[in-house]
């Protein structure tokens, strides 16, 4: 039942459901290991009548990781009709910290991938989950700090609203504050961040089809869609992540040829900007923000604009994962010293207590920004032998992390006894 949201929520030792979590499924998924013997196994444990909450969800996540995502959220929506608590692995008996994050019901992207935060740490991580039509319940479990985890998708918007409404009577610290997530949607990040110095961030608009097929019949302008808008464009379906429907359109030919291809509605578009280095090759840097501090997650290095981290292949040229390895070694003292006053201020601006960043460099040499949002996936899966440099930067992330809780629960148990 929905807290009706008085001062104040109690916490209770609530019931909760083991699961084998995000982290190690998806480990197992990234190393190759075949899943489908696991799935196989859950789903005879349901048919039989067996199966628990925790193993209805892990079937959700391992379906989604086979590639059936409808299917891993049907399987998902059942679980979640009845139980809404789940526990994650724990490296430890006994956890000196519980930390209960507020997720979306949502596929397995839309959540942040707070487990692979805390992996072989102290800490205890309990996942509720904020269902349409159910919301929180009148007595929250039991924990030192809660943290949300939903993302700034339209799919979130109403668990956010829900956690939002609960916030003021939240009965422990409460990061990454609901209202603040909702600003990292592309089209009110760009208003946000815009003006500061030494950052650039192109304006990204909402277009729907109509707007682009005026554009195409000359009854109307990339001015009138936005002020800065122009050939060549960038344009993507509303609601794509990682690269889906992400194109370059060079002129109105190829704006014809686009729409031609989609079936989409709703687009977001915005200028292209040309961020090649003098060599010719594009570098792109993901950044992790953790209490206002800045930590290199990684850099992609390819000869086209449209990078993320796996089509740049740096397992396959040491010389890329050399140039990676002195970024993230001289990253304090060079990228982060660099661009001090715009990352400070886009985290002032921002609010949040964990968020992560893409960017790259403009050729003026500024901080060039793509996007932020709070579900990126920071591992520690690369290969120690290929990536050798890696694992200590993660560790240093996630140790950045458990500080950053610790740090907010014994603010609050200080201030409770005094």
């Amino acid at each position: 039942m929905q807290h009706p949201v008085r001062s104040p929520i109690a916490t209770i030792a609530a019931p909760y459901a083991e699961r084998i979590g995000f982290a190690q499924l998806t480990r197992q998924a990234f190393e190759g290991v075949d899943l489908q013997p696991l799935r196989d196994h859950l789903i005879a444990k349901i048919s039989e009548g067996k199966a628990h909450a925790g193993e209805g969800l892990d079937l959700s996540l391992i379906v989604q990781l086979l590639g059936d995502k409808q299917a891993g959220l049907a399987i998902q929506a059942e679980v979640l009709t009845f139980n809404l608590l789940f526990r994650s692995p724990c490296a430890v008996e006994k956890p000196r910290l519980r930390v209960l994050a507020l997720a979306a019901a949502i596929d397995m992207g839309g959540n942040t991938p707070i487990e692979f935060l805390l992996e072989d740490s102290d800490i205890e991580l309990l996942t509720l989950y904020v269902v349409d039509g159910v919301g929180l319940p009148e007595q929250l479990p039991e924990h030192d700090v809660a943290i949300v985890v939903a993302s700034d998708s339209e799919e979130c918007r109403q668990a956010l609203a829900v956690i939002e409404q609960a916030a003021p009577h939240w009965p422990r610290p409460l990061l990454n504050r609901p209202e603040l997530v909702g600003n990292l949607d592309r089209d009110k990040l760009y208003r946000l961040l815009m003006g500061i110095p030494g950052l650039d961030i192109p304006a990204t608009i909402h277009a729907t089809r109509a707007q682009l097929s005026d554009l195409l019949k000359g009854l109307t302008t990339c001015e009138d869609i936005a002020s800065e808008l122009h050939f060549p464009m960038i344009a993507r379906p509303r609601g794509t992540h990682a690269g889906v429907g992400l194109a370059k359109l060079d002129d109105a030919p190829a704006l014809a040829a686009y729409l031609a291809e989609r079936e989409e509605q709703d687009f977001f578009v915005a200028r292209f900007v040309d961020y090649a280095s003098p060599d010719g090759l594009y570098r792109k840097y993901r950044l992790t923000m953790v209490d206002g501090k800045p930590y290199a997650c990684h850099m992609a290095i390819a000869d086209r604009w449209d990078i993320w981290y796996l089509n740049a292949y740096m397992a396959f040229s040491e010389e890329k994962r050399a140039e990676e390895a002195i970024f993230m070694l001289d990253f304090d003292h060079a990228f982060a010293a660099r661009h001090k006053n715009a990352l400070d201020e886009m985290s002032k601006r921002v609010g949040l207590d964990y968020f992560i960043v893409d960017c790259a460099e403009n050729q003026n040499g500024e901080l060039l920004v793509f996007e932020a949002d709070n579900t990126a996936v920071v591992h520690n899966m690369d290969s120690p032998v290929v990536f050798p440099y890696k694992p200590p930067q993660m560790r240093k992330i996630f140790a950045a992390f458990t500080a950053m809780l610790s740090r907010h629960a014994k603010a609050s148990e200080e201030a409770g006894a005094a």
